[in-house]
């Protein structure tokens, strides 16, 4: 699997997790969902992910 699979996967994981937390626990889990939000956003505009370091650095290729 490729670096932009993955973080497409952890991305949709993320946000899921995230909505299911702040239903059954805390509005303030919908935090996180903007944090990822914002983070996708970015992306798109520099290139760079946070994420994609990480998995680069695991051994993950492009």
């Amino acid at each position: 699997m490729t670096i932009e699979r993955i973080l497409r996967g952890m991305a949709g994981f993320f946000v899921l997790l995230s909505l299911t937390l702040a239903y059954l626990h805390s509005t303030n889990w919908l935090w996180f969902t903007a944090f990822v939000g914002l983070n996708l956003f970015q992306s798109s505009f520099t290139g760079w992910c946070p994420a994609m370091t990480i998995l680069k650095k695991i051994g993950f290729k492009e």
